[in-house]
């Protein structure tokens, strides 16, 4: 082909993210299975496209092994039912992972490749803990290819700290506060279930039972409460489990296809793909990492930071938020970020969560049609970040 097609973001969904651990919700539920009730759900819920129509399932999950194994992508494509003939694959960028298997269809998808695609991402921490059965190669320490600091997030957030003086741990739990209560906020307005999918779990102990609110928020959450919390990752640091995200479990999917295929089939159009973008920086902060990633997608896109009307900024650590709102002089209440809060309050399933910032940007457009453009952005360990830039298709948004 000699020219591009458009790529849209037709829906997505997300079962309820749970506290991960013996006592949270999914304890006994396989991550496949999260990804399955996704898939299916896509499906049902856009029943003008047909399942054999659907050319690639891309599923993303940074410990790949158990029931996150076995080329996750086309393993959950058969579960679900999906036609034997719509392949599938298996991605890792770690917290970016459902971002990348987002981007890397939506390539295909503007090449010509397929027409229509599934992409999403799943962790199941309980099961699967980071870091599990990993073996650094002992050359990054021997060698002073990264600090030691850089394989701990929580150290590379406190380093982060140490970097931007002005971001003091006050100013890290006022927004860790605020973005408790926006989610309640969003809950409350009914802002959220439109895109939760009920999702079956069951306990050995108590039966079974249905997940339907993600289990992580802290409504009602303080300051005062924020203060008298402890720094596990320093003596006398800055980052607490407050003003990070939590250990979660949780899965995600979207629909993404040509514009005109979109078309074609009657499927809404909610945003478009403008640009995208990752970048490397030192692993030892790499809480920085969606400034250089965020400048080069608007660059790619011909655009300034100005003409961004909404920010979904995965919240890692309040830390790493308020660096890149501080590189770009934005306040940290500014209403265009994290309208309906952020993974402080929802939580993080690693790779499952750069769809969760989709989907939640979607929705806002939905209600903005006067903001154009919107931007998904994120932190990634070993030291990346990334960025999507998305352009609300909206009638008055055009």
């Amino acid at each position: 082909m000699s020219s591009t097609r458009d790529v849209v973001f037709v829906d997505g969904v997300r079962t309820p993210f749970g506290r991960s651990g013996p006592k949270g919700m999914y304890a006994e539920t396989r991550a496949d299975d999260l990804v399955v009730r996704v898939l299916r759900e896509l499906l049902e819920r856009n029943p003008g496209l047909p399942p054999e129509r659907v050319d690639e399932v891309a599923i993303a999950a940074t410990t790949q092994i158990g029931d996150q194994g076995l080329t996750i992508g086309r393993s959950a494509a058969v579960l679900a039912g999906l036609p034997k003939s719509v392949p599938g694959f298996a991605v890792d960028r770690m917290c970016a992972g459902a971002m990348t298997a987002v981007t890397s269809v939506a390539g295909g998808i503007a090449f010509g490749a397929y027409d229509v695609a599934l992409a999403g991402g799943v962790e199941h921490m309980g099961r699967h803990p980071m870091g599990e059965a990993v073996d650094p190669n002992p050359r990054f320490l021997a060698e002073r290819l990264v600090d030691g600091s850089a394989l701990v997030m929580g150290m590379t957030a406190e380093n982060l700290h140490d970097r931007y003086p002005a971001i003091t741990r006050e100013r890290a739990d006022a927004y860790a506060a605020a973005s408790q209560e926006k989610a309640a906020k969003a809950y409350a307005d009914e802002k959220i279930q439109p895109d939760l999918v009920e999702m079956a779990i069951r306990s050995a102990d108590l039966g079974w039972g249905l997940a339907t609110a993600d289990e992580a928020p802290r409504p009602g959450t303080t300051t005062e409460v924020l203060a008298t919390l402890k720094t596990p990752f320093r003596p006398h640091g800055r980052v607490t489990a407050g003003n990070s995200s939590g250990i979660n479990d949780g899965a995600t999917g979207c629909v993404l296809a040509a514009s005109d295929v979109a078309a074609e089939l009657g499927l809404p159009a909610r945003m478009r793909l403008v640009s995208y973008a990752f970048a490397g920086v030192d692993p030892e902060v790499m809480g920085i990492g969606p400034i250089p990633s965020t400048e080069r997608a608007l660059r790619l896109a011909g655009l300034g930071i100005g003409d961004i009307g909404l920010f979904e900024i995965n919240e890692a650590f309040a830390v790493q938020v308020l660096a890149f709102l501080d590189h770009y002089g934005i306040d940290g209440d500014d209403p265009r970020v994290n309208p309906y809060g952020g993974a402080i309050a929802y939580g993080h399933p690693l790779a499952a969560s750069g769809v969760r910032l989709m989907i939640q940007l979607a929705r806002q457009f939905a209600e903005r049609p006067d903001v154009r453009y919107g931007m998904t952005t994120m932190c990634v360990g070993m030291g990346m970040g990334g960025t999507v830039i998305w352009e609300n298709l909206n009638e008055e948004a055009k």
